[in-house]
């Protein structure tokens, strides 16, 4: 399976043409979340990576980082009901335009030159 990048034009244009499909009514496809948190859910990686979001390094992820990361970043799909970890977890019900919105800009914006140099929190 080839991994896609949001820094190839191509895949940006797709991820947004699939962003801008989606309604109040889509179903998910994956997880529990509605449509308005799982644009919420999307965001918060990417923030991480515009450093718009910081997550603190847990104790575990300091321990076991080195050991996961091969089985993290590779290019197999992440398996169905694998836990979420609880900062990228939404609950609260989500305003989908807003979200939807806000992730449209968040995929515009996102860049080489807008990545920031952190390191991974796990």
């Amino acid at each position: 399976m080839e991994v896609k990048s949001l820094f190839d034009p191509a895949v940006k244009q797709d991820i947004i043409n699939r962003i801008n499909k989606l309604t109040p009514q889509s179903q998910p496809q994956w997880g529990k979340m509605n449509v308005g948190q799982m644009l919420a859910h999307l965001q918060v990686p990417i923030g991480v990576g515009l450093g718009k979001n910081k997550i603190s390094r847990s104790f575990i992820g300091f321990l076991f980082g080195r050991i996961a990361k091969p089985i993290l970043y590779n290019d197999k799909p992440f398996k169905h009901g694998l836990p979420t970890d609880r900062t990228f977890v939404m609950k609260d019900e989500k305003d989908f335009e807003k979200e939807k919105q806000s992730l449209l800009q968040m995929v515009r914006d996102f860049n080489e030159n807008a990545i920031i140099d952190q390191p991974h929190p796990f």
